[in-house]
């Protein structure tokens, strides 16, 4: 027989369970009037709930910035236990894990590399406006060492990147495997196309970096090929390096999607790497108690569904 010993009945009988769901329309309005809307309730029995959590918890909980209620370090940590106990408490009491993303309102947290960051979320934003209005997407860049935590705690939904891998307590689906391009100004720098190969060796380079290395992302490949780069301009995204080859003599080596995407808008030529680059496969990765969640489920689609458009419209590109 299952017992929930852990739970403190008689403390819990004595607090207002209400004051959870105000607590969360709060902490996704920023405003008590709006909060207040949300729940069909008066703006005074609002404030009268606010106000009794905070001598509950013996925090200020909201601070009033302008128009905003800023949440305190406090209610940021309350935040998503208390979205996760009031989604299971729906639950149960429905019977269902039903999920319409047409009605749905939430934020979803993704955490992303540089390169998915700039191709998921232009196509992502237009699918979740089209068909999904009330969803939100508030995308991350995370170190791989703080990643499983995150998912396991429920601060990220979801992690897309080429770092990570599958243990026993999470998921993931290999989304594609990355190629790369170099990409340059013809006005600035006379090359032939495609790239040779003594050419692209004897360049300047700018690439993007995220550690203390001027080589950054592509410096085990560089080393698994046998080559070396003359790196004079490294930098932590993608349209920074793209923008350094738009107005000096440069290469950037990003990866083909980004450079399809993204080079004609800044008028750079793309060509073949001369050299073959290896780079881990692209994954999108779950918290394994995620599996059957229809919300989960459902945001995985999109992102498979996002980056499979990106991959199209980069082949187009490549057609030109």
């Amino acid at each position: 027989m299952w017992l929930m010993t852990t739970i403190d009945h008689f403390n819990l009988r004595s607090f207002d369970l209400n004051l959870l769901v105000a607590f969360d329309a709060l902490i996704s309005e920023g405003n008590v009037t709006r909060a207040a809307r949300r729940l069909k309730i008066q703006q005074p029995a609002m404030s009268h709930s606010l106000s009794t959590l905070r001598v509950l918890l013996q925090d200020d909980l909201f601070i009033r910035v302008g128009q905003v209620m800023q949440p305190t370090a406090r209610a940021r940590s309350l935040a998503i236990p208390v979205r996760h106990a009031l989604r299971q408490a729906q639950m149960a009491l429905t019977g269902s894990l039903a999920f319409d993303p047409a009605t749905e309102e939430r934020t979803f947290r993704i955490a992303m590399s540089p390169e998915i960051e700039l191709l998921l979320i232009p196509e992502l934003t237009m699918r979740l406006r089209r068909d999904a209005p009330g969803l939100k997407v508030l995308a991350r860049v995370f170190p791989y060492e703080a990643m499983e935590p995150s998912l396991e705690d429920g601060s990220i939904d979801i992690a897309v990147g080429c770092t990570y891998s599958k243990t026993s307590r999470r998921s993931f689906e290999t989304l594609y495997e990355p190629e790369m391009a170099c990409c340059y100004n013809p006005a600035l720098v006379a090359l032939s196309n495609p790239v040779e190969l003594s050419d692209y060796l004897s360049a300047e380079h700018a690439t993007i970096s995220q550690n203390e290395t001027l080589q950054g992302c592509i410096k085990d490949a560089l080393e698994i090929a046998g080559v070396d780069l003359n790196v004079i301009t490294a930098a932590p995204g993608y349209m920074s390096v793209l923008s350094a080859a738009q107005v000096a003599p440069v290469i950037a080596t990003v990866p083909s999607r980004i450079a399809g995407r993204y080079a004609a808008l800044l008028g750079l030529e793309v060509s073949p790497l001369p050299v073959n680059l290896t780079f881990p496969p692209v994954k999108m990765v779950w918290a394994k108690h995620a599996d059957s969640d229809p919300a989960n489920d459902w945001l995985r689609h999109q992102i498979r569904d996002s980056l499979a458009c990106t991959a199209v419209g980069s082949q187009k590109s490549d057609e030109i």
